[in-house]
């Protein structure tokens, strides 16, 4: 390897340290405690964990939505055919104003999967749009979107009461598959997020939250618990090789190299490393 080379690989590890952080949880520390030794983000929020955890809008949660149900049906082929033309690689979800949310650097190996998520779509005024999915789930080992998910967010700001899939206050079986995060990392990350992407949201600095919005997951691969489910379908069931194309030029090969920060295009490490850093 020649200096230009050691020059780049320095370069690119610079950047990744930077950027690494930019949606994670990293940074909580003893300023979040009190004098009393409680947390801070949990004082006045009586639901909130230090732990990852997550509410269900409706007590069943996604048990309340069957998947044979018309209205489910349609909404899944919806998203399929939404994903197949408007967002099939990872490449075309970049050039859609996408970015790695903070489970992009925890995903775990030949498992792993991570939600992609568009500012411009969280602050706009649509509500389960498939065309305009707030965020796409993404399976590391084949570089495949496999679902999305929806947020219930109108020009960024929290729905109280988001819609259901089908049924209403007087039908029996009514299904709302919505669910929140009320753990610190979760509502960390979301309020990093609004954070970094203020220039989108008016420029106004959010208030850490006592949850995230209420979000919906429609996975597009056979799910053995729910099209709804929280966790992604398993390995098997991500539809196996060959891998998707990347979509953006990179020395990684899909489905032999995991998705990861190291195969992302340097030209978006450094927008993100520059927003980080409160730049433009």
């Amino acid at each position: 390897m020649g200096s230009n080379d050691d020059s780049r690989n320095v370069s690119r590890r610079a950047v990744l340290r930077a950027s690494g952080g930019a949606f994670g949880i990293g940074g909580l520390g003893s300023a979040w405690t009190s004098d009393d030794g409680r947390t801070t983000v949990t004082q006045r929020c009586p639901d909130g964990t230090l732990e990852p955890n997550v509410v269900q809008y409706a007590r069943a949660g996604a048990a309340s939505c069957a998947d044979d149900h018309p209205a489910t049906r349609d909404l899944q082929h919806r998203v399929r055919e939404s994903l197949e033309a408007r967002y099939p690689t990872v490449g075309s979800l970049l050039d859609q104003g996408y970015v790695p949310y903070f489970d992009f650097m925890t995903a775990e190996g030949e498992t792993g999967w991570s939600h992609w998520l568009n500012p411009e779509f969280v602050a706009d005024d649509a509500v389960m749009d498939p065309d305009r999915p707030e965020a796409v789930l993404v399976d590391h080992r084949w570089w495949r979107p496999i679902g999305v998910m929806f947020t219930a967010t109108r020009n960024g700001d929290r729905i109280d009461s988001p819609s259901a899939v089908y049924g209403d206050e007087q039908t029996e079986h009514r299904c709302v598959p919505w669910h929140a995060h009320v753990g610190v990392p979760g509502r960390y990350a979301w309020w990093k997020f609004r954070l970094l992407s203020g220039e989108r949201t008016d420029g106004e600095t959010p208030r850490f939250p006592c949850r995230t919005p209420w979000v919906m997951h429609v996975w597009t691969y056979p799910h053995p618990e729910s099209v709804y489910a929280h966790h992604a379908p398993p390995r098997g069931n991500r539809g196996g090789p060959p891998a998707e194309p990347a979509g953006f030029e990179t020395d990684a090969v899909p489905g032999e190299d995991d998705l990861d920060w190291s195969v992302l295009p340097d030209a978006f490490l450094h927008h993100v490393a520059r927003q980080r850093r409160g730049g433009q």
